[in-house]
């Protein structure tokens, strides 16, 4: 990696008043500990993971009703018990110490379907005990499964602090998702109750949903209530509950106290084979991670946040993080480019946001679009502006330095669903240089790996992570004795954290994503294992077989190719590539049309089956085909031929 050029330095008044600066001499002062730079906070961070984490519990006066007696039993992964003893609920810190906020204000949306409105804390806070009322009347206790289907509005964030804060698990889908992908998913984890609108508008347009959740209802049979969003009269069972009628219950709740690893919710982020893996963390750990990513976020009280995120994609758990500082959030329920790309940041600047983020593939968009911010717009209070889901290209900085604000920390970072976290992020107290990330989160033992499990500084290697987080997974839902959990990330390192992305790494600390190294597809944030698309592809008659890559890489968009094998005698149409990218849309979701669609005779394999698309995915990558694959593990080597010289036509090589 060259030289990259400085395009931003803080201010001493930015970094003396940032919240890792005030964190770092609270060390000083508290903890007798002194660091010459954050270099060498990190350092310690990762080497003495049980202070670290103490230290993160104290500084933010985290409680718990009960004392726990050490912060980590064992450096193992998978396997690390943290805080044990300790009793906490992430709902309780959120709403904890509420009126002592200057302003009231917990959450403002603007939404194509609802319109526009506010929730104060006291609102957010009786809406919660309204529902949490019914739930208790429909039998949920600790454990049981609450799951919905809601866009990114109120109405989910309230279901889950009601969920959460009677012990039961969450778990959250978009509406735009398609019946087969939410059943592949809620299937596994057999929910009690489920939560859901009927309707929703998007780019002017009303999408029912009432056909497509009363399927969705008829094959969860584990359901036992089902609460309905009305925005249409459109009425979905006989007995379904209609949330207007339960926000006028009122009466004291209160929240339980729960275990550090009680389960908090389950999301989902897949393999390449098989369904969704759904995820499970815990209270704690998540508790505790957010608290310390608002440190490389320069989260305060005084800040008003928002991520233009889909409620199917983490970072819309993310949006806890703000609330936990008391921060206020403003949720975006509307298409981003409807009328056109300037819609999102005129409401950037009419909410008078101080933090905002999105999916790097959102600032591309944009800058693509030719559109200019800064001359339309003042954005006086904006200071701070994040970006992930993929890389984010050097053009995509310079084009928010130019076109959206020349003083402004633009503090992109990247991490996962996996565990709800940054491994790399943005740093108050540093520079900004075009396409890099600024450093590595406090307590992540990140690095760059070779293939020979070695650590290497001004390469590309595997993104890993050496040593346990309290949010790492607490185990997969079903998955016995942590079989799929040790297969996706530890068994290429065994007792290290394999993350399945190419990162470099700077002897200064900062780094560059390179794009995913596995086959997982990743379409402006939102991650898919290749099997749902295959599942959809495959279910047509004319289709025999298919392999999909995702040719994401630094400085590039997203690109998705899938390559088909058809029925004998079946040419590729214009009419087949428009049945396909429809089975796909309707059963997953329009974000996942592919980009080509290409015929094979077929489809490479190994000897015991599994289509070969990592090794295809690195071929079209520009990687060399005598390395990519051993073609004596393969059942059919010469299928391959037709990747190799497909490759040789391609201009997105690396």
């Amino acid at each position: 990696m060259s030289s990259r050029k400085i395009i931003w330095k803080p201010s001493a008044k930015r970094k003396n008043s940032s919240s890792m600066k005030i964190f770092m001499d609270w060390l000083r002062d508290e903890r007798d500990l002194s660091f010459a730079d954050f270099n060498d906070l990190w350092e310690w961070s990762v080497s003495d993971l049980e202070r670290f984490w103490k230290s993160i519990w104290d500084y933010f006066g985290l409680r718990s009703n009960t004392t726990f007696s050490k912060v980590l039993d064992e450096e193992k992964m998978p396997g690390a018990s943290w805080f044990k003893g300790a009793t906490v609920n992430i709902v309780y810190e959120i709403f904890k110490d509420y009126e002592e906020i200057t302003d009231n204000t917990a959450i403002s949306f603007r939404s194509e379907t609802l319109g526009d409105g506010v929730l104060t804390w006291e609102e957010l806070i009786s809406k919660t005990n309204s529902l949490v009322i019914k739930l208790k009347e429909l039998g949920v206790q600790k454990g049981d499964r609450v799951v919905a289907i809601l866009p990114n509005t109120p109405h989910s964030l309230i279901s889950f602090c009601a969920t959460a804060s009677i012990g039961a698990i969450w778990s959250l889908c978009a509406p735009d998702m398609g019946e087969n992908a939410i059943l592949d998913r809620f299937r596994q984890i057999k929910p009690k109750v489920l939560i859901c609108q009927d309707s929703y508008v998007y780019a002017g347009k009303i999408i029912n949903k009432v056909s497509t959740l009363r399927n969705i209802i008829k094959k969860l049979p584990s359901l036992s209530s089902t609460i309905l969003v009305k925005i249409k009269d459109n009425p979905l069972t006989k007995k379904q509950l209609e949330w207007d009628n339960i926000m006028r219950l009122s009466g004291e709740t209160e929240i339980e106290m729960l275990p550090f690893d009680h389960p908090l919710w389950i999301v989902y982020s897949s393999g390449t084979t098989g369904n969704p893996k759904p995820i499970v963390h815990g209270h704690g750990g998540i508790l505790i991670e957010m608290t310390k990513q608002s440190l490389h976020m320069d989260i305060t009280k005084d800040d008003h946040f928002c991520w233009l995120t889909s409620s199917g994609w983490i970072m819309w758990n993310v949006q806890l993080l703000a609330l936990l500082r008391k921060c206020s959030i403003a949720m975006f329920d509307f298409a981003p480019n409807y009328p056109d790309f300037l819609e999102v940041w005129r409401k950037v600047d009419e909410e008078k946001l101080t933090y905002f983020g999105a999916g790097a593939a959102f600032f591309t968009s944009c800058m693509k679009s030719n559109i200019i911010p800064k001359n339309k717009f003042n954005f006086d209070k904006l200071r701070s502006l994040g970006a992930t889901g993929s890389p984010l290209s050097q053009e995509g900085y310079n084009w928010i330095y130019q076109k959206v604000k020349s003083d402004i920390w633009l503090a992109p970072l990247s991490g996962g669903t996996d565990f709800a976290g940054a491994f790399v992020i943005g740093n108050p107290l540093l520079d900004v240089k075009e396409g890099e990330m600024q450093s590595k989160s406090l307590g992540c033992a990140v690095y760059a790996f070779d293939d020979n499990g070695k650590s290497v500084v001004g390469e590309v290697g595997e993104l890993v992570c050496t040593k346990p987080l309290p949010s790492m997974p607490l185990y997969f839902w079903g998955d016995k004795q942590n079989k799929r959990l040790i297969e996706s990330y530890f068994e290429t390192f065994p007792g290290v954290w394999k993350h399945g992305d190419w990162i470099e790494f700077t002897d200064y600390g900062g780094s560059v994503i390179y794009g995913r190294s596995d086959a997982t597809i990743n379409r402006r944030g939102l991650r898919l294992g290749s099997s749902e698309i295959y599942r959809a592809v495959e279910s047509l008659a004319e289709v025999m077989d298919s392999v999909v890559v995702d040719l994401e890489y630094l400085n590039r968009e997203s690109n998705m190719t899938l390559f088909v094998v058809l029925s004998p005698k079946i040419a590729l149409s214009d009419s087949l590539i428009e049945k396909i990218s429809g089975a796909i849309k309707n059963s997953i979701s329009a974000r996942f049309v592919p980009d080509k669609i290409i015929k094979i005779n077929e489809v490479p394999r190994t000897l015991s089956g599994k289509k070969l698309e990592v090794p295809i995915k690195k071929l079209l990558l520009g990687s060399d085909p005598k390395t990519v694959v051993n073609r004596e593990s393969m059942a059919n080597p010469s299928s391959f031929e037709f990747f190799v010289t497909y490759s040789k036509n391609q201009t997105t090589k690396v």
